[in-house]
């Protein structure tokens, strides 16, 4: 597996590295592949990502978590992973922490080192995180996307035709509006919206009081605009913010808390919703 150089032709190939198929794309694999977007950075998606993952695993499920977040990689420090991935014959072994196999280029690349790529380079890096990785069979592949409405967006669209779409937002207005931007282009791609997932919705005092720092409504008004369910509102606690420096997501490090809880509650949502389709027809953007 590379992640230099130039990137190989699609064309007929699509999906296919080296003419190996992709599992996700060819309906050899059952999972439920799993779009955590965002209209813009700073929402949390990472954290959302990462928890909801643990939460599924916790549940007895087979999870996956591919971090697209290409450019902003921080899937591999907010879940606490030791080590690299491991080559194998005829591919690369995931890493395996809480539960979860993870992929990330955050495997190749240094902390410091800044990700220098126009898209076709993005589009081979999904392709190949995709079809040159052994997931195995998992019961859901749950993708951290790159905030926004760029390249790796629409690759997603075309590798993971079956990704159920869930946008991330906060209660503040200027988050929502930008976020639903995301969930547009979601449908334009002709990916299932399946729901709104609102962070940071409030923070609880020592006394009990609910102080609501980014407003109020913002996950509420967005699910209503968009015609989907809020699936849950996840406060805004410290502990969160700790596990994701120490690599132990709270779901885990803070099992009773009200962020663990909420996250524990919206997989269970999502595993409620069932798959958003098994297939679709090819991408048209019109």
């Amino acid at each position: 597996m590379t992640t230099s150089g130039a990137p190989g032709p699609t064309g007929s190939r699509l999906g296919h590295e080296d003419g190996r198929p992709n599992p996700f794309a060819s309906g050899a694999s059952s999972a439920r592949v799993i779009g955590v977007s965002s209209g813009k950075g700073g929402v949390g998606k990472s954290s959302v990502t990462v928890n909801l993952a643990v939460a599924l695993a916790q549940a007895g499920y087979s999870v996956g978590v591919l971090d697209a977040d290409v450019y902003g990689f921080s899937v591999p420090g907010m879940l606490g992973v030791v080590g690299a991935p491991e080559m194998m014959e005829g591919g690369v072994a995931p890493v395996v922490t809480h539960g979860v196999r993870v992929m990330s280029m955050g495997f190749f690349a240094r902390d410091d080192q800044p990700v220098i790529w126009r898209g076709p380079m993005l589009h081979k890096a999904l392709e190949q995180f995709l079809v040159d990785v052994d997931w195995g069979d998992p019961d859901f592949l749950v993708v951290d996307m790159p905030p926004g409405t760029g390249d790796v967006a629409l690759s997603m669209s075309q590798y993971l035709p079956a990704s159920e779409v869930y946008v991330v937002t906060t209660p503040q207005a200027a988050a929502r509006r930008v976020a639903q931007r995301s969930a547009y282009m979601a449908r334009k791609l002709n990916l299932p919206l399946r729901g709104v997932i609102e962070n940071m919705s409030w923070f609880t005092g020592v006394d009990g009081t609910r102080y609501e720092i980014f407003g109020h409504g913002g996950g509420a008004q967005l699910a209503a605009e968009l015609g989907v369910p809020l699936l849950g509102q996840v406060p805004l606690v410290a502990g969160l913010r700790e596990g994701g420096d120490l690599g132990l997501p709270v779901v885990m490090a803070e099992p009773a808390s009200e962020a663990a809880l909420a996250f524990v509650a919206i997989a269970q949502q999502i595993v409620a919703l069932g798959p958003g389709r098994v297939f679709r027809p090819e991408l048209r953007i019109t």
